[in-house]
């Protein structure tokens, strides 16, 4: 009876895989309104992916209207990763005053972290709680373990909902490139100085030390911008909405039931063993049925 049962779950499972692999062939084409940053270092244009990511694409759209980003500053560039801003502003003296940001939008975690996506961040351990800032990557931060950089992974995945088109990252790196400095919990704050000049020499900085989001503004605002977008989808999905992506839950299809990220705390998963686990609960559903 074990056998059959076994049996059947593996062509169910076969199928599954071969309808999976197939549409991973199937292009992704997203939609987009497309906004404009005016920064003090230049200018670029994202393409919003409206489509996939609407929560997430109305959430910064909001602010984008409300001019709540305009003035603002970059406040973190970790070399290599990714460029962080959204929610600190300078009045004139240290520390940077924070942005007041509205509710938490829902994680969206649809397409992958790859070099020059734009990205929400949110707190750790907390999958649902994005609001104003966001980030671009500098890199495919969407390979290798979690604990590593690998954003397509840790909480739960973070929320890609555009890309950076034209030459656009050629500004974004210029940032990247800028020397950086602490203040208090702040690392990494990327300031504009003189090339004889310290961290040290900004002790009291001017607005022009710093890296300004002048303004972003919406430039088309069609939904359908977006034909030349093919953007890549995470491949560590979350079936059940749990937090725990399917590669690390031995219940992807049950949200009351899961593993941790073994990943992040140091672990390692024998994989035979949740395989066999997997089994023997189909097993038990099977008896009980």
């Amino acid at each position: 009876m074990f056998t059959q049962i076994t049996k059947k779950n593996i062509r169910k499972l076969l199928t599954l895989v071969s309808i999976t692999t197939a549409g991973l062939g199937i292009a992704n084409t997203a939609n987009a309104t497309i906004v404009e940053f005016h920064t003090s270092q230049g200018s670029f244009q994202v393409n919003l992916f409206d489509q996939n990511t609407p929560a997430t694409v109305k959430n910064f759209l909001n602010y984008v209207e409300g001019d709540h980003y305009n003035n603002s500053v970059v406040h973190r560039v970790s070399s290599g990763f990714v460029v962080q801003a959204g929610g600190f502003k300078f009045n004139g003296t240290w520390p940077l005053t924070p942005l007041v940001p509205n509710v938490p939008v829902i994680n969206e975690a649809i397409y992958s972290n790859v070099k020059g996506t734009i990205s929400m961040a949110k707190k750790g351990n907390d999958i649902n709680s994005a609001t104003n800032q966001w980030f671009f990557n500098l890199s495919d931060n969407n390979t290798g373990p979690a604990k590593e950089g690998n954003l397509d992974r840790q909480n739960g995945g973070f929320t890609a909902f555009g890309q950076v088109i034209g030459d656009g990252m050629t500004v974004v790196n210029k940032i990247a490139q800028l020397k950086l400095c602490d203040y208090e919990n702040l690392k990494g704050i990327p300031m504009v100085m003189d090339s004889d000049q310290t961290c040290a020499d900004m002790v009291v900085p001017g607005e022009e030390n710093f890296a300004v989001i002048e303004q972003i503004k919406v430039i088309d605002p069609s939904k359908t911008t977006a034909s030349d977008l093919h953007p890549l989808e995470s491949k560590y999905p979350d079936s059940d909405g749990d937090g725990v992506k399917d590669i690390d839950d031995a219940f992807p299809s049950d949200p009351s039931k899961s593993v941790p990220d073994v990943e992040d705390s140091g672990a390692s998963i024998n994989w035979f063993a949740l395989v066999m686990l997997a089994l023997i609960s189909t097993r038990k559903r099977f008896i009980k049925s």
